[in-house]
């Protein structure tokens, strides 16, 4: 998913978005050491999904305590 869309979505979206994806995560990660997964190229992907979502809640977060020490 592209970090553009994930900006528009909510906190609690994003927070659902992020256990999902690290729920996958673990899924091909147990694919993978069972010798079933097809594209392994998916492990990467979703590693770099869960990045954007960490950075964009982190964003979130550092906007929300920079903006009440004005």
């Amino acid at each position: 998913m592209k970090a553009k869309q994930l900006r528009e979505l909510s906190e609690e979206d994003l927070v659902v978005k992020l256990r999902d994806a690290r729920r996958e995560l673990f899924n091909l990660r147990f694919q993978h050491a069972t010798g079933q997964l097809d594209d392994p190229h998916k492990l990467s992907t979703m590693r770099r999904d869960i990045a954007r979502l960490l950075t964009i809640m982190q964003q979130r977060e550092d906007a929300r305590h920079d903006g009440g020490e004005g």
